[in-house]
């Protein structure tokens, strides 16, 4: 288990305990955190998940894979640190994750 911290773009946090196993994305729309539309349901299908990776995990996170790129293409402001919540798996290892939203999803 782990827990995940979701800030809104207005700053709002929630912080939930999200399952091994899990997605971020399962673990938002699980906890109704606001901003996190998952529209494909967690398919890779669109970019309606995207959230930007606070700086000290994105080493732990890791870099999206080709399919997931070109989601990201759709996103709306998307940065260095952009993923999309559906493709990050809860483990362990992601406890005290801390993920911002962008000011609207696509």
């Amino acid at each position: 288990m782990a827990k995940i911290t979701y800030i809104e773009f207005n700053g709002t946090a929630h912080e939930i305990d999200a399952k091994n196993g899990m997605t971020v994305m399962e673990g938002a729309i699980k906890n109704m955190i606001p901003g996190i539309d998952a529209e494909c349901g967690g398919a890779c299908a669109c970019a309606t998940c995207h959230v930007y990776i606070d700086e000290k995990w994105t080493g732990i996170v890791g870099k999206p894979e080709e399919m997931e790129e070109d989601m990201l293409d759709f996103g709306f402001d998307v940065r260095e640190n952009s993923r999309l919540s559906c493709q990050i798996t809860v483990s362990d290892e992601l406890d005290g994750l801390v993920v911002r939203l962008p000011e609207q999803q696509f």
